[in-house]
């Protein structure tokens, strides 16, 4: 081993020490010096943390580099059922205070309107987000054949986004909130899963910058759109000035229909890309490797990609029907969402004919049940956002139970059923055997396979 090659454990224990010090550092001044009791809270958490991980890296130094790197996908693993249980349970109870409103209990952080964003943010992001960390690591490395980079780096992205979540949650049920849908939590939470999100889309890049395999299977491209358009989305909705940077107040930068149409194009592409492009990352993996048969139509998926990905982006303003909205902004808005429902639907039918000529495993596989569930629920949701966002429907559903239940529908049928899939199936498939285990396959992720593709590992 090369003395440069020596240095690198070194260099990168010091490096992860030294980053443990400064946030603890961070956190300690903010308890003390905190000037609301939100900012102390989230202060004294930050230096708990990083206490914790300084400890954790001093003690662990040596690495075993045999293999894939499965342990951080574990942890988001067991993380993202354990938030799932709480988002349910969250949910269940803020559905009975709507029945019986003296379950509210007179107390201000047991009220429906402090409960109700801890539900969705802890289905979406906690639950939602933890698969999507889960299977984007589990996924890039196989059909890379690489091992991800960095000695802490993965580590640092999923422990990282567990704080964020304990950050956001405690925010809601403390009172300290932006009041946006998806994007409540204040600016100095919002800034530090900025920090995360770097981490981890350097690490995603990392690993294909590494890969083995020469082409980048159609899965890391749905992964890789979601990461990018997500930080995009969150970086502009959350612009805000604090009023001090040791308090948790802050004001937009944008205000009245400005702040309306920004947040929308945030809100609903945080569906478009945080729920249906990452979860179809998920689809592509998945579904082909369960069955054990080719993506139906690979020329298919990238026609998918290509046109879900540029027309997403233009659909937010359908929220905003009948509103101070400029008109052509929500006619724009309500032709794009007609638009989604071809590539939305493209994918459901890549996802549906995978499955020909293995309709049988349906009868022997719990997992391919709601791997074929999910995709089904898929399809129907995404025809029935394109029929909601027209203006005539839309006069009818909108402030009815069909929005919920569409909303519910996608989150459930979708993203429950695929993400209890994948969770399943990286049981089954990694942690049976060694975590460096690359399993054969019949076909590669070359082009030169054709259209039919699989994943490889």
């Amino acid at each position: 081993m090369s003395a440069t090659a020596a240095q690198k454990p070194a260099l990168s224990n010091a490096l992860a020490m030294g980053s443990a010090v400064v946030f603890a550092a961070l956190g300690v001044l903010l308890a003390l010096k905190g000037i609301d009791p939100v900012m102390n809270l989230h202060g004294a958490l930050l230096a708990l943390s990083s206490v914790l991980a300084l400890v954790y890296i001093f003690t662990h130094q040596t690495e075993q580099k045999d293999g894939y790197l499965d342990g951080p996908i574990r942890v988001a693993t067991l993380a993202a059922v354990f938030w799932g249980v709480v988002g349910f349970a969250a949910g269940d109870f803020i559905a009975w205070q709507l029945a019986y409103p003296a379950l509210n209990f007179d107390l201000p952080w047991t009220t429906f309107g402090r409960l109700r964003p801890l539900h969705t943010s802890a289905v979406i992001f906690a639950f939602g987000g933890n698969v999507l960390l889960a299977t984007s690591f589990y996924v890039v490395q196989r059909t890379s054949r690489a091992r991800m980079p960095g000695r802490w780096a993965p580590w640092f992205v999923i422990w990282g986004y567990q704080l964020f979540i304990v950050l956001a949650a405690t925010s809601y049920i403390l009172g300290a909130t932006q009041g946006k849908e998806y994007a409540e939590p204040e600016w100095h939470v919002d800034l530090w899963l900025t920090v995360v999100w770097v981490v981890y889309l350097l690490v995603f890049l990392g690993t294909l910058w590494k890969r083995e395999e020469p082409h980048i299977y159609v899965a890391n491209w749905f992964y890789l759109a979601f990461i990018v358009t997500v930080a995009m989305l969150h970086i502009v909705n959350n612009l805000t000035v604090p009023v001090s940077p040791l308090g948790t107040l802050s004001y937009p930068v944008m205000a009245g229909v400005q702040a309306a149409m920004t947040q929308w194009w945030y809100g609903h592409n945080a569906v478009g890309f945080f729920l249906t492009a990452g979860f179809l990352g998920i689809m592509y993996y998945f579904v082909p490797k369960r069955v054990e048969r080719p993506v139906y139509s690979y020329r298919l998926s990238i026609v998918h990609f290509w046109s879900l990905i540029f027309l997403y982006i233009w659909a937010g303003p359908h929220h905003l029907h009948y509103t101070a909205l400029p008109e052509w902004a929500q006619t724009l808005g309500m032709t794009f969402s007609i638009m989604l429902w071809m590539p939305s639907w493209g994918g459901m039918i890549n996802g549906l004919m995978t499955l020909s000529g293995a309709w049988d495993r349906l009868r022997t596989d719990p997992v391919v049940r709601l791997l074929v569930v999910s995709v089904a629920f898929y399809g129907m949701s995404t025809f029935e956002g394109p029929l909601m966002s027209i203006k005539a429907v839309n006069s009818l559903s909108h402030y009815t139970d069909w929005t919920i239940g569409h909303v519910h529908s996608g989150a459930l049928g979708w993203v429950g059923m695929v993400s209890f899939g994948a969770i399943y199936s990286t049981r089954s498939n990694s942690w049976s055997g060694t975590s460096g285990s690359r399993p054969s396959v019949s076909c590669s992720t070359s082009p030169r396979c054709g259209s039919r593709v699989s994943p490889r590992g």
